[in-house]
């Protein structure tokens, strides 16, 4: 099986917007710091390193950076044809 793998950073103090496209069928690690995924219902939960988290079907609005290091998220997923 083909698997693509993909790492996205995110640098202190900033946020990124979620796009379901962006992370579709993805086993997400936390690589290095914290990441805070923020709901459409306006409530965060907090996740570190080691973590492993899966975002599908979660009403999340945006991943955030409050730490003072940059969060490496690693996303790993079937290619495309794969799937």
């Amino acid at each position: 099986m083909t698997f693509v793998v993909r790492t996205v950073r995110v640098p202190p103090g900033s946020s990124l917007p979620y796009r379901d496209e962006d992370w579709r069928d993805a086993l997400v690690t936390i690589e290095h710091g914290e990441v805070e995924l923020v709901m459409s219902c306006g409530r965060s939960i907090y996740f570190q390193q080691g973590d492993l988290l899966w975002f599908e079907g979660l009403p999340l609005v945006r991943l955030s950076n409050r730490g003072e290091e940059p969060a490496l998220l690693r996303a790993t997923a079937r290619a495309e044809g794969v799937r």
